[in-house]
């Protein structure tokens, strides 16, 4: 029989949108204004804490939604605004600096849901409000730090390979190595052009030495800043990660800079300290020869460093680096054998392979952690760009007591809280280069709210005339067009909080206005050739099923060069153009469900095996 469907047709439609609407429901209970607490630079968040931020804000008289304990963090949730405004500021004051106390929006996802999985889609700056940060490596303290390597990479080379060398030392933007004599000149290039094939060498004579010169390509320089800034974009994701920013977004622009934005977070002197420092880590040996009464009076070893620790205590290593922390990819806290405190830390392959060699001999000696910190000096200057001074800290010396590889420990720590601290601050991992502020932008609530707003206004007002134009010009097939044409708002809604990675911008918003217009066009097709079979004489059974069926080829047509037009927009476009196109293909495929397969349900319900004369349309 025409126009009939079976029952797994309806079952499937049915369960399609008892799907969508499941998942697309967490959108009507909108969000809580919240706070946030957090512990900063590892600082741990425990329940005397979460005691406490209630009682200051009991104090205060300042009346609370909900306040919880949950992975490591406070979320305290508010009825009004006002409130968290007035509660961010007690809050901070009572818990002190050791805690990061962020303004945030909270789902009001009702528990049930949320243990179904359903929340609430993810939305983007313009429309949540929050801070938005594009930062500026500094491509050239990273250079400076791969010829410093270089250094010390050849010296350690050469006398690994017992070729003999007067010296090795850096001029400029050159390595230069110097020989007695030119048979240790031709051994050392051999070995050396072996082991750095992306270097250029040079060999000459001055001075009654013999001399090699090493000097990067353009594409060692260029891989170098490429790698400056992917890892300093995976440091800077681990740190907000590990410091529990919601949904944060952090991805490179251009070749130097990085976008780094934080939904809901308003306060952008806490964002920056969110971000933490721009730092890196080293590991040295502790100089145990030197004298330290005169390395505080200036007399320190020509390879040696005066350092201080972080009680002030002067410690002296040596200058040679053992190991950058880019090379650390995994660190936990924990006790020893004997319940004292100790750190467990994880190297990639390189990194292992440099440890296991420095330390083969140095078992017993100390290895001393220093923690450095490039801060900004004085207003940014013609350029732009600000000067950094260099400040270096030990945070941790402890002994080597056997030969270590890719796997170690860190002991000789004062208390569990310290190698809490130390080991979330080695799993953040150090910056490769500076990084600097080159723009900071804070997007409030309200105006997100009013960009949410006016986006509604526009889709409801299109959503209105073109539903008006339907039940005028089609009658009861137009009531059945705009039923379809609501279901796959919700449809869209629906799947756009189902997919994890997917962010609803204002630009989303317009794919969905033009969707909206589009999702009618399918309908448009099917009921003006159903008219026409019905001007050809056609029954009416045989009307339907026929534009159904022969009205899907100029549908699938228009609808997938507009979907291929989607996909490279998605797949060359950034920021707004790809949020645009994710919701244009998006819509596009849940117009093509609706408009064909729910009106097609729908009309076969209503009108499917009847002997009818005429149609409403």
């Amino acid at each position: 029989m025409l126009n009939r469907y079976p029952l797994w047709k309806y079952l499937m439609v049915c369960l399609v949108l008892a799907v969508a609407f499941l998942y697309a429901a967490p959108n009507l209970y909108g969000e809580d204004p919240a706070l946030q607490v957090s512990g900063s630079r590892g600082h741990e968040v425990e329940l005397a804490t979460l005691d406490q931020v209630k009682s200051s804000l009991e104090q205060a008289g300042i009346q609370v939604k909900s306040a919880a304990l949950d992975k490591g963090q406070v979320l305290v949730r508010f009825n009004k605004a006002d409130d968290q405004l007035r509660a961010k500021d007690l809050v901070a004051e009572a818990l002190g600096e050791q805690y990061i106390v962020a303004l945030n929006l909270a789902p009001a996802t009702p528990e049930w849901l949320t243990r179904l999985g359903a929340g609430p889609m993810k939305l983007g700056l313009d429309l949540r409000g929050g801070v938005h940060f594009l930062m500026e490596v500094d491509m050239t303290e990273a250079i400076n730090k791969s010829m410093d390597q270089t250094v010390q990479d050849f010296r350690t080379q050469l006398r690994e390979d017992k070729v003999r060398y007067a010296g090795v030392r850096r001029d400029g933007d050159k390595v230069l190595v110097a020989f007695r004599d030119a048979d240790a000149q031709q051994k050392g290039l051999a070995m050396l052009r072996k082991q750095h094939s992306d270097l250029q060498f040079e060999q000459y004579d001055a001075q009654e030495q013999f001399w090699l010169k090493a000097s990067m390509s353009e594409a060692k320089l260029k891989e170098i800043r490429e790698y400056a800034l992917e890892q300093n974009i995976t440091i800077i994701r681990n740190r907000v990660n590990e410091l529990g920013v919601a949904e944060p977004l952090v991805q490179r622009q251009g070749t130097d800079r990085i976008v780094v934005e934080l939904p809901g977070i308003q306060d952008t002197a806490r964002a920056k300290e969110i971000l933490g420092a721009t730092a890196t880590l080293e590991f040295r040996l502790v100089d145990d020869t030197a004298d330290l009464a005169s390395a505080m009076q200036g007399r320190v070893p020509a390879n040696s460093q005066l350092y201080q620790d972080r009680n002030g205590r002067p410690v002296v290593l040596q200058k040679r680096v053992i190991l950058t922390g880019n090379h650390i990819i995994g660190a936990q806290s924990g006790v020893d054998e004997y319940s004292r405190p100790q750190v467990n830390i994880k190297l990639d392959g390189q990194g292992g392979n440099k440890m296991s060699t420095f330390t083969k001999d140095s078992v017993g000696k100390a290895m001393a952690t220093v923690f450095i910190e490039y801060k900004p000096v004085g207003e940014p200057g013609a350029d732009g760009k600000r000067k950094f001074r260099k400040q270096e800290e030990v945070i941790n010396v402890a002994t080597i007591q056997s030969r270590l590889g890719s796997n170690f420990r860190i002991t000789g720590i004062d208390n569990p809280q310290e190698a809490h601290n130390l080991a979330l601050l080695l799993r953040a991992g150090a910056l490769i280069a500076p990084i600097q502020i080159v723009e900071e932008r804070t997007i409030g609530p309200s105006l997100g709210q009013q960009n949410i707003d006016n986006g509604m206004q526009a889709m409801m007002f299109g959503l209105a005339v073109v539903m008006i134009f339907m039940v005028v010009y089609y009658r009861m097939f137009g009531l059945v067009a705009n039923l379809a044409l609501a279901l796959n708002v919700v449809l869209m809604v629906g799947v756009m909080s189902m997919i994890p990675g997917a962010t609803m911008t204002l630009p989303g918003i317009a794919g969905i206005v033009l969707t909206v217009g589009m999702a009618v066009d399918a309908n448009v097709l099917i009921y003006e050739r159903i008219r026409e079979e019905l001007r050809n004489g056609r029954p009416v059974q045989q009307a339907i099923h026929l534009g159904y069926e022969r009205a899907f080829a100029t549908i699938a047509d228009s609808n997938i060069t507009t979907l291929i037009t989607a996909f490279i927009l998605f797949a060359v476009g950034t920021g707004p153009v790809r949020g645009f196109a994710l919701v244009l293909m998006i819509g596009i495929l849940c117009s093509m469900f609706t408009a064909i397969t729910g009106t097609r349900a729908v009309v076969n319900l209503a009108w499917g095996g009847k002997r009818l004369t005429k149609l409403s349309i």
